[in-house]
């Protein structure tokens, strides 16, 4: 039975797959095989020839017209698909890590796909049930602390000088009076689910094309290869793979680093006694995770937030929190970043504010990668250049 299960049915055949041409031979020129097979072909048009020159520019504004209109109109796409290829470059070390221990590629991808699913959904797992918490507590201390401040000798004093419980009172019956108001926080909501909704769609779009470009990564590169001339080929071939391999580690090590960021914060917090330990520790891991000013936004929020703990417990997390800082950045960050990208301070910042300015965290995540990318570039096609003139 197994085996006639695997037999292929009566008359199927295989399905066609989009293969890669072959590679030409040097003494298979694509001139002599047109000429075989279909005649010798005539001249080239002269590119200095008036209508050569008038009918190619015209080409070329269109062209240019219409990847802008395009990459206008699809904008939230090809921010999805950045994140995409952003992370299957991330996940890529570790499938091709899984590959060198006799694992297929498929399995590897599985692995990795699985790992950080589960990672994900910890996360909100351990996230959603925390805000609910934390917010039903609130809720149910508010109504006190509405009274304590009514009843408060501050509040009865501006309510002497100013009318304040009048004042509200008229407000609050206007308010609920007015259809469009009303219509307004009913609009509010909506458009709060839709942006849920939106985002909830755009995560299962990221993830299945991240599925799609870890899979096909190593066609994807052979059919960029094959786009750059012969002769410079090679070439091309060790910078993309300095690069993409630069991009995969810099991701995997700025995730371990946010990581242990994280984790630190979190113990300081406990022991420290600052509240909603838990939902604050996600929030340090999320802002770690962007270089440079991660770490100094996430010290700053938990500080201010711990002041509500007291100025003691405020000034204990910020003093093991800003060393740790100090220590990460010396000790922690070069051994895990040995592999990655190296980037000079300066324009590592400039990039990081540059990429937020433009594309929000997702720029900030992706900054100091093209920076390299292009440093890269700049030092080995550029530079190099100028040094033989």
């Amino acid at each position: 039975m197994a085996h006639r299960l695997r037999q292929p049915l009566p008359g199927a055949q295989p399905r066609r797959r989009f293969e890669m041409p072959p590679v030409q031979d040097d003494d298979e020129t694509p001139e002599a095989e047109a000429a075989t097979r279909f005649g010798s072909p005539g001249p080239r048009m002269s590119s200095q020839h008036p209508l050569y020159v008038g009918f190619m520019g015209t080409v070329g504004v269109g062209i240019a017209l219409l990847v802008y209109w395009i990459g206008s109109n699809t904008t939230q796409l090809l921010l999805w698909i950045v994140a995409a290829l952003f992370i299957a470059l991330g996940l890529d070390p570790v499938v091709r890590w899984l590959e060198g221990k006799n694992l297929p590629r498929a399995a590897g991808i599985a692995v990795a796909v699985s790992a950080l699913a589960l990672a994900v959904a910890a996360f909100f797992a351990t996230l959603i049930p925390t805000i609910v918490q934390q917010v039903t507590q609130i809720v149910q201390e508010a109504p006190q602390w509405v009274s304590e401040f009514i009843n408060s000798d501050f509040f009865h004093s501006i309510d002497d000088q100013f009318g304040v419980r009048e004042r509200i009172s008229q407000e609050l019956a206007k308010f609920v009076n007015n259809p469009e108001a009303m219509g307004g926080i009913f609009g509010g909501v909506l458009g709060f689910g839709t942006t849920v909704a939106n985002g909830l769609f755009g995560a299962l779009i990221v993830l299945v094309l991240s599925l799609y470009f870890l899979s096909a990564l190593p066609a994807m590169k052979r059919w960029a290869y094959r786009l750059a001339p012969r002769s410079r080929r090679a070439r091309v071939e060790a910078l993309s793979e300095e690069i993409t391999g630069s991009v995969g580690n810099y991701v995997i090590g700025q995730a371990v680093v946010a990581v242990l960021n994280a984790t630190y914060a979190f113990i300081v917090m406990s022991i420290a006694g600052v509240p909603f330990a838990v939902l604050l520790a996600f929030v340090v891991a999320l802002l770690a995770f962007i270089p440079l000013v991660g770490g100094l936004i996430a010290g700053v929020i938990v500080t201010l937030i711990a002041l509500t703990a007291g100025w003691q417990t405020a000034l204990v997390y910020a003093i093991c929190y800003f060393a740790y800082l100090q220590f990460e950045a010396y000790f922690v960050s070069p051994r895990i970043m040995q592999r990655a990208v190296a980037v000079p301070g300066a324009v590592a910042v400039i990039s990081v504010i540059a990429g937020g300015s433009l594309l929000g965290v997702l720029g900030a995540l992706i900054a100091i990668p093209t920076a390299a990318a292009i440093m890269l570039l700049v030092r080995e096609i550029f530079i190099v250049r100028q040094d033989r003139h």
